[in-house]
């Protein structure tokens, strides 16, 4: 039901978004498929590069336009190509690894809930598809106590924080030319190549901060 307004523990007028605002050294960070791939890029990775170079060639244009919306949608194209050569290699591991006798892709010592402390706390990092995920835990008395999960679209989606510093979403759309004003594509076509999961809204507003269009998201 929540508190009943005037709230004296909320400043409802300066209200800007409900999301979290993870930080990774104190800065904003972009993540998910580009992120990846301007990463795997810069260190040189051999299929990255490959297959990075032959398709800024195709589309005649130089490393740059990675960091864009062109190179936010390309990403994932990519990555999945290289995540599906790489897949035969790790099942030709796996069947070399079990035929051999080794069979530590798994281990059940731990499965047993018995054998849990009955406090713990702990977190888990993977890079989902959308970015990177984080999940955050802590039991006691055997029972979870808090929990909490950081997503990719959190990072991408984060608001400004106390230091004015914008999020992804916000720093992609500064500087972009929308040509008809009702009907911004060019801010959806930026804000859908970060894949949100969530469902949004795009108000482009005029120089006096009076809303001309909003167009809603799902």
């Amino acid at each position: 039901s929540g508190p009943v307004p005037p709230f004296t523990q909320l400043d409802v007028e300066k209200k800007y978004s409900w999301l979290k605002s993870p930080r990774y050294d104190k800065a904003p960070m972009e993540v998910g498929p580009l992120a990846r791939m301007i990463v795997g890029y810069a260190r040189g990775n051999k299929a990255i590069k490959a297959i990075v170079d032959d398709s800024l060639a195709a589309l005649k244009v130089g490393p740059a336009a990675l960091h864009s919306t062109l190179g936010r949608t390309l990403a994932p194209g990519l990555e999945s190509k290289i995540c599906a050569d790489h897949s035969m290699e790790l099942l030709d591991s796996l069947i070399a690894n079990v035929a051999g006798g080794d069979l530590r892709i798994h281990s059940g010592d731990t499965w047993d809930p018995k054998t849990w402390p009955a406090e713990a706390k702990g977190v888990g990092f993977a890079e989902a598809p959308r970015g990177m995920l984080s999940h955050w835990i802590k039991i006691k008395d055997g029972v979870i106590d808090n929990y909490q999960a950081v997503v990719p679209s959190t990072w991408n989606g984060s608001p400004r924080d106390r230091d004015d510093q914008r999020g992804a979403y916000e720093l992609s759309l500064v500087g972009t030319p929308v040509a008809v004003e009702d009907q911004p594509l060019e801010i959806l076509r930026t804000i859908h190549s970060f894949d949100p999961c969530m469902a949004c809204a795009a108000h482009v507003l005029d120089a006096d901060g009076n809303e001309v269009v909003q167009v809603k998201v799902l």
